[in-house]
């Protein structure tokens, strides 16, 4: 029995971490204190009614107040990427499209816009093809937030625990041997989840996106205006932040290529 008793309490702790993870603030719990649905109707309907009127900078200043005084959601991030759009400012638009798809990474038409504005972006960058068990691996875990993912492992926690039951109180020998097969393999899905969902997490919490904001920029060798020019960027393309030093930030660009460029040049997404 010793074994049994050593099950249940590797199940119980297991359980009890689940519960202070739960406890933690996620994805929409650090950004969206307000659902959409709480902004005040009348400066939202305002804002789409400009739209509608073909007053795209004026809904944008509206959309953008909202976000500001009401709380994110990615509806409104699309709003105001499409508002940018309209009036050609398409650093701004591809900037809130992908600040909809970090709050809800499954949003169709943010995508589908976001690859539309993505084709009119004039840097030539090629990035190298990953492994297709890694790109697809990626994408995985990228289609969903680490609250779904959260959730997922909950779920296939509560079945093991049912087939490590089913284990210990199985009359039959063959179905306390299918049942703990089952329980350890889906416990084993579970925890791979819940690791998944701490990754999202982090990725959240820490991203290190930004956007190229102003039309051509050169990037330097050196945090210094007088470093060698290594390349250049055209605005709305998608950089990551490795560093920072004043008003100097270290990016990446997709194909690896290293360098230096003025803070205010870019936006974090």
């Amino acid at each position: 029995m010793n074994h049994i008793k050593n099950i249940f309490i590797a199940v119980f702790f297991f359980g009890t971490f689940f519960s202070a993870f739960a406890q933690e603030k996620t994805d929409y719990d650090y950004a969206q204190e307000t659902e959409i649905n709480q902004v005040e109707i009348n400066l939202l309907q305002r804002a789409n009614e400009l739209y509608a009127q073909g007053e795209f900078l004026q809904a944008a200043h509206l959309y953008e107040q909202i976000l500001l005084e009401k709380g994110v959601a990615p509806e409104l991030y699309f709003n105001l990427g499409n508002a940018y759009f309209r009036t050609h400012e398409i650093a701004r638009s591809i900037l809130n499209y992908e600040r909809a798809l970090r709050l809800n990474p499954r949003f169709a038409d943010a995508r589908y816009n976001l690859e539309l504005v993505q084709a009119r972006v004039l840097d030539n960058i090629v990035a190298p093809e990953p492994f297709f068990l890694k790109r697809w691996i990626n994408k995985l875990i990228s289609d969903f937030t680490s609250n779904q993912w959260f959730y997922f492992s909950w779920i296939l926690f509560i079945i093991s625990l049912i087939g490590f039951l089913l284990f210990v109180f199985g009359r039959s020998r063959a179905l306390r041997k299918i049942s703990f097969g089952l329980a350890v393999a889906v416990l084993a899905v579970s925890i791979s989840s819940l690791t998944i969902s701490v990754v999202r997490k982090n990725q959240f919490l820490n991203h290190q996106e930004a956007i190229v904001m102003i039309g051509v920029i050169t990037v330097k060798s050196s945090p210094d205006r007088s470093g060698t020019d290594l390349f250049e960027l055209r605005e709305g393309t998608k950089v990551r932040v490795k560093s920072t030093l004043g008003d100097w930030v270290e990016i990446m660009i997709a194909d690896g290529r290293i360098g230096w460029v003025e803070r205010r040049q870019i936006e974090e997404i």
